[in-house]
């Protein structure tokens, strides 16, 4: 399941959101659209972290930092086969590198064609897991307004955008 990026640009890509789950730029539906509530367990994160190294310190009597095998850990892992994840799409239009003169984008799904300012689409973000499962019946990927005014009716089942 992909999604192409053509029309007026200079390098036409093609999305896979299958692989996203693995990238750093995924952000939790909380995150995109309840950010107050992620901040307080950030901070207790933080906290957390500070202590640790606090620990290691006195006990160590060190500052090492040896290097860091960067697997999943559990936590992370939990977080993966539970969460619901959203992409940021500004950085894929970036890479295409569309035309000056692109003023709007058409969304195109199985339902028909949506067509939406091209700025509004540089700030969308894109669904592509929910509840740690891509989107297969409804997919590969729904469109969400970064402001949140279409969190109840998100633009579903896209399989290619045209820049126009």
């Amino acid at each position: 399941m992909i999604v192409q990026i053509a029309g007026n640009v200079k390098f036409p890509i093609t999305l896979d959101p299958t692989v996203w789950i693995f990238d750093d730029r995924k952000l939790t539906f909380n995150e995109a659209f309840h950010p107050e509530e992620i901040e307080k367990s950030d901070e207790e994160e933080d906290e957390l972290k500070r202590k640790s190294l606090r620990f290691d310190r006195e006990v160590y009597q060190q500052k090492l930092n040896p290097p860091v095998n960067k697997s999943i850990n559990r936590f992370e892992k939990q977080r993966i086969m539970k969460g619901t994840f959203l992409m940021p799409l500004k950085p894929f239009l970036h890479t295409s590198e569309p035309e000056a003169s692109v003023e709007e984008a058409a969304l195109v799904t199985d339902e028909g064609e949506h067509t939406i300012p091209a700025d509004a689409l540089s700030e969308s973000l894109l669904l592509f897991a929910e509840d740690g499962k891509p989107l297969k019946e409804t997919g590969p990927v729904h469109l969400y307004f970064k402001d949140g005014s279409n969190k109840a009716t998100p633009i579903k089942g896209i399989k290619k955008i045209i820049l126009k």
